[in-house]
């Protein structure tokens, strides 16, 4: 009887022992899109070539702004940080995006999809922060035009900047160390060729009410307030135009801004349709939930520039000056 005991014993202890291991994975997959593996090497086409111009785009307006003096001016710097933000983020998900369509490279470190999230999420609501920055810049412009440059001092956009810097790496900090807690299965596959928080989260092997909360608080907190402010920054404006008696002088006040709304509009509704898709889409057709992602963190950077370079008369001549000399 002892031995039976025994033997019982010891055999659950080999079985937890054995679930431990089962449970304590350390890679993740990365997945393209699914069921178009055939086909990788032509979709890979399109993604590179976005990642091509939002780079080089950005990389541009970064050069035209710094080596000219004449666009050290608030709107310009804020467009600088835009494009610096919207560079990072190419720069977070290219690495894995093309070494899966390219390589067919799927495995990635649990430390390095924590690194890569913390930079995905952080350049995210720096980017949100920035173009309340800008909606700031317009709002000053067109609603007190004669206190811009007393308001809008380099010293004072510096302050600004480092403030939504630091508020973006500080939200986003503490994701990681909370996720690496978790115990993974093994089977650990991600349906991005990129890591998120929300989908990480979701592999996890544990109760992830911690994550879930402070995940909700911190996209409330940022993105959500950000969009408001937003929303009524442009309030103002509308009610500032509106009194002016003039229509030539209204539509010219509408038109400076048409560049940042396009830019607000690119980044908060494709924001909006992923997080949309993700809760109502059909679970058994996650196409559209997978290219929402990628719209979402690849068009915006990719338009920014080239909406910038076409509205801004001013910028597009010092661009084609530039590529003249």
């Amino acid at each position: 009887m002892t031995e039976r005991f025994k033997t019982t014993r010891t055999s659950q202890y080999i079985m937890s022992a054995v679930n431990d291991t089962k449970f304590s994975s350390e890679v993740f997959l990365l997945t393209g899109i699914h069921g178009q593996e055939d086909v990788y090497l032509w979709i890979s086409i399109p993604f590179c070539l976005m990642y091509v111009i939002s780079i080089v785009g950005n990389s541009v307006i970064l050069f035209i702004i710094k080596t000219d003096p004449s666009l050290h001016e608030p709107m310009y710097i804020f467009l600088s940080m835009l494009a610096i933000t919207d560079l990072g983020l190419s720069i977070s998900t290219m690495p894995t995006t093309l070494g899966v369509f390219w390589f067919n490279s799927r495995e990635i470190s649990l430390n390095a999809c924590f690194a890569q999230l913390f930079f995905i999420h952080s350049l995210t609501f720096i980017e949100s922060s920035v173009l309340l920055l800008m909606a700031f810049d317009r709002f000053v412009a067109i609603c007190n035009p004669l206190r811009y440059a007393s308001i809008l001092t380099l010293p004072r956009i510096e302050k600004m900047g480092l403030i939504f810097l630091l508020r973006g790496v500080a939200v986003v900090f503490p994701l990681p160390f909370l996720l690496k807690r978790f115990r993974y299965c093994e089977a650990s596959v991600l349906s991005r060729s990129y890591c998120l928080h929300q989908e990480v989260m979701k592999l996890a092997c544990s109760d992830i009410t911690v994550n879930s909360i402070y995940g909700l608080f911190v996209t409330i907190s940022t993105v959500v307030l950000d969009a408001l402010l937003i929303l009524l920054s442009y309030v103002m404006i509308l009610k500032t135009v509106l009194s002016i008696a003039s229509y030539a002088e209204c539509f010219r006040a509408l038109n400076t801004c048409v560049s940042h709304l396009c830019a607000v509009l690119l980044f908060y509704t494709s924001g909006i349709g992923l997080s949309i898709v993700q809760r109502f889409a059909n679970s058994s057709s996650p196409l559209l939930p997978i290219l929402m992602g990628y719209v979402y963190l690849l068009v915006p950077p990719m338009m920014n520039p080239i909406v910038y370079s076409l509205k801004s008369k001013h910028l597009s001549a010092k661009i084609i000056r530039a590529f003249n000399k």
